[in-house]
Formats: structure tokens, sequence, C-alpha cells
């Protein structure tokens, strides 16, 4: 028996007309879901909403991804926050600063630089005392633990050549060492980051097992 291309061909056309039938109310559907539904877009940046977040932030960085978009820098970041200890307080507030910027302070080796400079435990611990209080180097050996001033120099000497910490002889007396107050931003802020990277909601990351 032969075989009626024809006719087989006539019923594929009819099953596809059938497919697309079905298919149709699925369209449709889709075309109508809410826009508020649908993620907004601005250049390459998608909107993302957060219910937790409060409406302020949200407005900031409604800002943000707009400046993004616009602009096509990869990222863009804002911060803001006040620190108050030792009869000293620091306030400061940044906004749609060039995440490609930031990027490029590892380029550039500044990044290196920066975490060389402070990447010390001793240092690390030097800059928290002074931050909760104006040190003098006496002090400084009695709260930090040390044996001899000139410990406490050698780890203070390169804090104050990067102008992290410098002596305030004008105004907590002579030999009075503080943190220099448009450094204290810079310090709470690559702690918070630092506390992100820590945070178990977003990382498991055994950081023990780095040397």
């Amino acid at each position: 028996m032969e075989r009626d291309y024809g006719a087989e061909i006539d019923a594929l056309r009819e099953e596809l007309k059938e497919i697309r039938r079905l298919l149709q109310p699925r369209a449709e559907a889709h075309s109508k879901t809410p826009a508020a539904e649908m993620p907004e877009k601005v250049g390459h940046v998608y909107k993302v909403r957060t219910v937790e977040a409060d409406e302020n932030l949200i407005r900031v960085l409604d800002r943000l991804e707009n400046s993004c978009g616009e602009s096509g820098s990869s990222g863009r970041v804002a911060y803001a926050g006040v620190f108050s200890s030792g009869g000293r307080q620091s306030t400061w507030v940044r906004e749609n600063v060039n995440a490609d910027e930031l990027l490029s302070l590892i380029e550039s080796g500044e990044a290196v630089k920066v975490l060389r400079c402070i990447g010390n435990n001793d240092r690390l611990r030097m800059l928290l005392t002074i931050l909760k209080k104006p040190m003098t180097v006496a002090r400084l050996v009695e709260e930090c633990g040390y044996n001899s001033t000139g410990q406490v120099y050698h780890h203070l000497k390169p804090l104050i050549a990067a102008d992290l910490v410098v002596e305030d002889s004008e105004n907590e007396g002579r030999g009075v060492y503080v943190i220099q107050p448009h450094r204290v931003q810079g310090i709470i802020m690559l702690l918070a980051g630092i506390s992100d990277m820590l945070d178990s909601r977003y990382t498991r990351g055994d950081w023990e097992a780095i040397e």
C-alpha cells in the first residue's frame, strides 16, 4: 500500500495548529502579567527589591541602579555611618561611588599597600586601642601588653607614615596619638566588609585553614 504523503503533511499541519491553539492562552496570560511582577531593567542592571529593606534605603538603591545602568558601570555603592568613642566622633555619608574605581585599587596595587600596612595583628590591635581612646606610647605598652616602648614604636611607625595615626599635640597634648578623623570611616567600613565575609548566612569559608 502506497503512503499518501500529501495527506500526512496535511495531518501534521492540523496537529501544529492544535498545538498553537493550546499554547495561546499561556502566552496571553504571560503577556498580561502585572508590570510589578516583572523585573525592571535600566541599561544592563535589573532592579531588585527586598521586602525587608527600609523604604528610604530602597530609594537610595533605586538611584544607584539608575546611575549604574545609565553609565554602564559595573556597580555603584553608597554608605553612611557614625562612630563616637573616646570623646571623638566621625560621621560620613558617601553615595554613588563607582565600583569600577574601587576595583581599580586592586589593579593599581593600592589595595595591597593598605592591607599590607594594617594586615598585622599588632597594628590592628593598636588601631583598635587608639580608636577607643587617645593614647600615649606608655599607655599603649600597658594596654596592648608590650614589654617596651620600642615594640610600640616599631608598629606605630608605619601607621603614622600611612597617616592613619597622628600625634594630636594641639588638643590632647604632646605624645598623645589619635586616629586621623578622615581615616576612621575607612577603618570602620573595612571592618564592615570583613564582617560580611564572615557572616555565616552568606559564606561557609574556612578562614582558619588559610595561612
